[in-house]
């Protein structure tokens, strides 16, 4: 594998050059870790399909094996080549994407088990977020999403905080400018019946 230094990278969030969206996902293939901006935090991720990717955000968040991390997709027909998504949660889901929500459903089986629940569930996400977007549309897999935080769970909004605080743990940091520092709203959708697990950011209207 290729040794990178940890870059930090500036990214236009309106106009993400390619290039540099290109130079990214060069890193995610080698099995890089990076840091990028959404539509809540600043998270961290990999590709999904690589195990020892995976296994180093783990271990760069002190995180059991046995509570998985959540993964971004491109659009819904991405969501539904990863999950079981039935008529109903499909109908559901676009009328919130891209948007900062967080659904749980059952994985299919592509999903590496690492990313799966004990009830074979997974939290999928599409961010209103054009880098995030970019990425996973020229890597062609989805990534992981897990927010950046310190060892006391401060949550960073500075990307050169992270770069610095990370170091050589995060081989890529993008500035992808300022984002809004709060949570997803995470959704159940499990058995076609709604739940919201967490109130965050974005409209529930629709299930009340």
């Amino acid at each position: 594998m290729i040794i990178y230094k940890a870059m930090l990278i500036e990214i236009n969030p309106q106009n993400p050059q390619k290039r540099l969206i290109i130079k990214v996902v060069e890193v995610l293939k080698e099995g890089g870790v990076i840091s990028y901006p959404t539509d809540t935090y600043y998270g961290i991720g990999c590709d999904i399909m690589n195990k020892k990717a995976i296994e180093r955000i783990y271990r760069l968040k002190q995180r059991s094996q046995a509570q998985p991390f959540s993964f971004i997709c491109a659009d819904l027909k991405h969501i539904s080549q990863y999950a079981k998504v039935t008529n109903y949660a499909f109908k559901t889901i676009k009328r919130l994407v891209p948007g900062p929500y967080t659904f749980i459903l059952e994985g299919s089986k592509i999903v590496p088990k690492i990313m799966l629940t004990k009830r074979k569930t997974a939290g999928i996400r599409i961010p209103d977020n054009l880098i995030c977007i970019n990425l996973i549309t020229e890597l062609g897999n989805p990534i992981i999403s897990t927010s950046a935080t310190s060892e006391d769970g401060s949550i960073f909004n500075d990307p050169s905080l992270i770069h610095d605080h990370f170091g050589s743990q995060i081989d890529v940091v993008i500035d992808g400018g300022q984002v809004p520092c709060e949570p997803s709203t995470v959704i159940s959708l499990m058995d076609d019946t709604p739940e919201i697990i967490r109130k965050g950011l974005g409209d529930i209207s629709i299930f009340e």
